[in-house]
């Protein structure tokens, strides 16, 4: 791990415990040395490569323009902000576009003092030499909601000191056994804090720990417009999701007085071959060759299963080390045969297994949670109360690549097993939390020194946030995908204007059938998910809100919507929706309409119902879904039923 990591968490904490608290984290210590000799000596036996990976920290006014480019708006460093950039800054939060000029300012003056050519500038036009122009005359004055309703910018002292007294009654009940809050995802995490919020958390910054039996119970709050998880977007969306989060978590961590750093990785030379030690894109690349459509190496889930089979109920399983020997071997035989699907998985022992599984995580060219983001989630439990670590990680971890983020998953939702046979294998979320933790985040090739075995340590409660809270962590907020409605809207607005200036042929193909029924397509599997749908895929499909798709969709009474299922015996069917509609209706109604003539499962079982167009490029929904609020929300939408593409 980067010299800037370890630097993170030096300072020590000092945490509230009781009696029985101090002895069974005296334990855990003692589990997580062990853990950090056998790391040592893996290391020393030459199990491990020592190529490192170096993460260095870019120069100032490098960082910005990087950070810009990122969220999507590298064309304010060239001075023009262009289609896409006005689309963004157009849903920003003040407190967000706030963020961004802070940055845009920063390189501004850093390119001034280095004497290169400086940033378009109305200053630099007419000599002025005022303050620069601000971006938060193109933000909306309110933040977006997921149902359109206006929020107030900031709280008046009366509803901060209520906040405060609030804050104050949740910390009097610390020692409950459980504390159950509320989510409020209507708005942006940056515009729920409050004063009393970011005064509480530097009184109790550094005081507290909650134990894996005192961490609050969070509810993810119910929306009629239903649930929208990682994997439900389009890839178009899911990338206009990454800028949101890393304008948000900088926005969030600039309120909290946390500097947000962020490591530029070194490329090193690494193998391209093998089950251990390649970078995890290429891995990935490697394994689809042989299963098409896989998202997580297939070593990984081939560890992660057998650890599943034979050892979820085996009293430490993940703590008890397997034979050194043994691993290496294994190893060896692995890196020969396991492609050649040769390798005989009976003769391993679960806790070489375990081993062979922290291996894999540690020989990763490049950290699993990524070189540039380790900082970011370092710096989460610098944060307090529990509340706001969530948030924190829940924008990092929409930062996260695909690889990362689905391997990640795939390793907490094994941990989470793990945890709930505690009462067999006597490992609780605690103990898990301090034996993975060095293996997140120790990098590879390190021989375990102390600084890093302290942020180690310590990072042990950002993990166990990590397995408890995953499935609020993989759900996107309402308010982030309010966002992107509202930057497809003022795409499509650009895209008409362009699209009325083109031939009429873009609308209809050359081998589009006279019948009125579209031509035959692909499996859903051939189609790229960066690709929008084409107008003629899908009859009466409309990606923009313009006269022509209103045009297609006239002869289709208000609050009836034509469902589509190219694939099913019954391809379309007109339903009329009321305030009671939800997704299962609507495939119940296709199921029994194609129970007798069709073997296709449905009702979620293998086919779903997606919004496609509109303001959304491709959306699966959430079973408990009201279609007519979402019908009101995204009127050109197109509804079809399909399988849900890997």
């Amino acid at each position: 791990m980067s010299s800037s990591v370890s630097r993170e968490l030096q300072c020590p904490q000092v945490f509230g415990r009781s009696i029985s608290q101090e002895s069974v984290e005296s334990s855990s210590m003692e589990d997580f040395w062990s853990e950090v000799r056998s790391i040592k000596e893996s290391s020393q036996n030459g199990q491990e490569e020592q190529n490192l990976v170096e993460a260095k920290t870019p120069d100032e006014g490098e960082m910005e323009a990087e950070w810009l480019q990122e969220v999507g708006l590298s064309t304010l460093v060239s001075g023009s902000a262009g289609e896409d950039g006005m689309a963004l800054l157009s849903t920003l939060t003040r407190a967000q576009a706030a963020a961004v000029q802070r940055r845009l300012d920063t390189y501004t003056q850093t390119t001034r003092r280095k004497n290169k050519q400086p940033v378009r500038d109305v200053r630099d036009v007419f000599g002025l030499t005022d303050s620069p122009a601000r971006i938060e005359l193109m933000t909306p004055e309110v933040s977006p909601t997921s149902n359109g309703v206006q929020q107030s910018e900031e709280k008046t002292l009366w509803d901060q000191t209520k906040e405060n007294n609030k804050i104050g009654q949740i910390e009097s009940q610390q020692n409950s056994p459980e504390i159950t809050e509320d989510l409020n995802w209507n708005i942006p995490y940056s515009e729920s804090l409050t004063a009393a919020q970011k005064e509480q958390r530097c009184r109790n910054n550094f005081t507290k720990r909650p134990s894996s039996t005192t961490l609050p119970k969070f509810t993810i709050p119910k929306d009629r417009l239903g649930l929208t998880r990682i994997g439900d977007l389009s890839c178009q969306d899911m990338k206009k999701i990454h800028n949101l989060a890393l304008i948000e978590i900088t926005t969030f961590y600039d309120a909290l007085g946390i500097e947000l750093k962020r490591n530029r990785t070194l490329r090193v030379k690494a193998k391209e071959t093998g089950p251990f030690g390649v970078p995890l894109t290429t891995l990935l690349e490697n394994d689809q060759k042989k299963v098409p459509g896989t998202k997580i190496p297939l070593i990984f889930q081939k560890l992660l299963s057998r650890m599943e089979q034979t050892g979820l109920d085996a009293e430490g399983i993940l703590r008890v080390p397997g034979s050194a020997s043994r691993v290496k071997n294994y190893r060896q035989e692995l890196e020969a045969r396991f492609y050649n699907d040769t390798f005989d998985w009976d003769q391993v022992h679960h806790n070489d297994v375990a081993c062979l599984l922290k291996t894999f995580i540690r020989e990763l060219p490049y950290p699993l949670l990524t070189a540039e983001y380790l900082p970011a989630f370092v710096a989460v439990q610098n944060i307090s109360p529990t509340k706001l670590q969530l948030q924190a990680l829940h924008l990092i971890i929409m930062l996260l690549p695909d690889p990362n983020r689905d391997t990640v998953k795939a390793l907490l939702e094994y941990l989470s097993k793990v945890v709930a046979n505690e009462a067999k294998n006597r490992m609780s979320l605690w103990n898990v939390s301090m034996i993975v933790a060095p293996n997140l985040f120790m990098c590879k090739g390190r021989s375990g020194n102390h600084q890093e075995a302290e942020a180690a340590t310590k990072a042990a409660n950002i993990v166990q946030l990590l397995i408890k809270y995953q499935d609020i962590l993989w759900t996107i907020p309402s308010f982030m995908i309010a966002q992107v409605r509202k930057m497809n809207e003022s795409e499509n607005r650009r895209r008409t204007k362009v699209t009325w200036l083109t031939s009429p042929s873009f609308f209809f193909p050359p081998a589009f059938r006279g019948n009125g029924s579209p031509p035959l397509c692909p499996s859903p599997r051939g189609r790229n998910r960066n690709q929008e749908p084409a107008l003629w895929e899908i009859p009466g499909v409309n990606l923009c809100p313009t006269t022509l798709g209103h045009s297609l969709k006239s002869d289709i009474p208000e609050g009836v919507i034509r469902v589509y299922a190219t694939q099913l015996s019954k391809v379309s069917m007109a339903i009329q929706l009321d305030n009671e509609t939800k997704a299962s209706d609507i495939l119940a109604r296709f199921h029994c309409e194609n129970s007798t003539s069709s073997a296709v499962p449905l009702n979620g079982q293998g086919h779903y119902l997606f919004e496609i167009g509109g303001n959304i490029g491709e959306r699966c929904l959430d079973l408990s879904t009201y279609i007519l609020d979402l019908y009101h929300l995204n009127p050109n939408a197109t509804w079809v039923i399909k399988p849900r593409t890997l």
